[in-house]
């Protein structure tokens, strides 16, 4: 989350808190994609990650985006801590250990997330090159222990480094050695976000196994093709999942509302303060928990907003929907995450299409495969073949999407007129050959790198 949201609005009834999620519908005409990426500071010279501090730090490297783009800063106190773009609605921020996150801007179509991507990796590297920072696309930073990642200056990730130990084992990994990339989609009206959510949430383990991209931690293998997925199954389990009540009858707003109004709080934001609110659900909250410690304070839409930011479902409500269950990776897999789901989502037909393909699948089925996924990707043995099985039919429908869209545009930095099926190369290609980047780095880490894991950096860097 770059910036925390200010919206003063008391809230007065749950009514409001399911309205919010109403306003989020739209017409067809205006669904827009969103794509964020994660990725890894290192300094080239050492392969050292990148302090906040310093004259080859993050702080340098903000000032320095920050002058090329013209973006208004976003400052945490004394520090900055990301940049918005006031005209396009993109955003620059860090996470917990200095991962460096472009929120990007609702793009029309993919080829416009193309430009966007191959624009800001050029402005990084043309930053971060004197600096001597480089930047890598992995699901989980593959060498640096927990104690040699540095510590990002935000004030709510104090209190969230605080909260995790308390509700699980990895949470602190989630939070300090972890990358990922993400879309947010938009939809029509409140049955249109239900089989939305109901495709992306069956159809997560699948691009968790098509993106994995983190077998190595510490130095070493640690025995998952994913391992940035598999530490959300031990981070909190009150607020992460495969989100059951998403296949029940009448799922829709309210009953999304309700569930998160039952889920701890991180905190309270007024003014420059942030206050610890882990001990109480927004629920509580609402019925004036906090009425002592925090006199005055009452409950406000932007709470509620807040809140809803640090919800962690494997897919995720606001008032568009975000895919949650993929590795970061090299950058046309960058592309090829929105290219999936738009894919899937944004054809009628398709999404029809895919309803019908895990329409049967029940709850243990799909808890199964999200829990296998992280260890044995495509791999998973699922009915009467494996998750590969189910991958060819996603990406074929997927396809067969976009054919249907047929935006035409070019694909940056190539200047030529595509459509979009362009970006779903990268994953016709895993599902052709069945090996994943992971399983791909581990056959190079034994046979090419000499157990060196070093060579992550030389052979996958931006």
């Amino acid at each position: 989350m770059a910036r925390d949201t200010v919206d003063a609005v008391p809230i007065e009834n749950r009514d409001q808190l399911y309205a919010w999620f109403e306003k989020g519908s739209k017409p067809k005409d205006r669904w827009r994609i969103g794509t964020e990426h994660e990725k890894f500071g290192f300094h080239t010279d050492d392969l050292s990650p990148v302090a906040y501090e310093g004259p080859r730090g993050v702080r340098k490297l903000l000032e320095g985006m920050e002058g090329l783009l013209g973006w208004e800063p976003i400052m945490d106190r004394d520090a900055i801590i990301g940049l918005a773009d006031p005209v396009g609605g993109g955003a620059i921020s860090l996470e917990p250990g200095g991962q460096f996150e472009l929120s990007g801007a609702p793009l029309e179509t993919l080829h416009h997330t193309c430009r966007e991507t191959f624009s800001h990796l050029a402005q990084v590297r043309e930053i971060g090159d004197p600096l001597g920072i480089g930047f890598l696309g992995v699901g989980a930073s593959p060498k640096w222990s927990r104690a040699e990642t540095p510590v990002m200056p935000k004030s709510r990730y104090g209190i969230m480094s605080a909260y995790m130990p308390k509700v699980g084992g990895k949470g602190l990994d989630m939070m300090f050695r972890t990358s990922t990339v993400q879309v947010n989609l938009d939809y029509g009206s409140e049955a249109d976000m239900r089989n939305k959510m109901r495709v992306s949430l069956a159809l997560q383990p699948v691009a968790t196994a098509l993106f994995a991209s983190s077998p190595f931690l510490d130095g070493k293998p640690n025995g998952f093709l994913s391992y940035r997925s598999e530490v959300w199954r031990d981070t909190d389990a009150a607020r992460t999942g495969m989100l059951p009540i998403a296949f029940e009858d009448g799922f829709g707003f309210e009953a999304y509302a309700e569930w998160a109004l039952d889920v701890p709080m991180y905190l309270i934001k007024r003014e420059d303060t942030y206050h610890d609110a882990t001990d109480v659900t927004f629920r509580q909250f609402l019925e004036g928990a906090l009425r002592n410690r925090l006199p005055g304070v009452v409950p406000e839409i932007g709470d509620w907003v807040n809140h809803l930011g640090s919800l962690f479902p494997e897919v995720r409500l606001k008032r568009y929907i975000e895919q949650r269950g993929a590795d970061a990776g090299p950058w046309r897999r960058l592309l090829a995450l929105p290219a999936f789901w738009v894919g899937l989502l944004y054809d009628e037909g398709v999404l029809d299409e895919a309803l019908a393909l895990v329409a049967d699948w029940s709850a243990e089925e799909r808890q199964y495969l999200r829990d296998a996924a992280p260890r044995l990707a495509l791999k998973t043995p699922f009915r009467s073949g494996t998750l590969l099985d189910v991958a060819r039919e996603a990406v074929a429908l997927s396809r067969k999407g976009l054919a249907r869209r047929n935006r035409l545009g070019p694909c940056a930095p190539v200047d030529i007129s595509e459509n979009e099926t362009v970006y779903l190369a990268p994953l016709e290609e895993i599902v052709a050959t069945g090996e994943t980047l992971a399983e791909r780095m581990l056959r190079q880490y034994e046979k090419d790198w000499n157990g060196d894991v070093n060579q992550v950096f030389a052979e996958y860097a931006y």
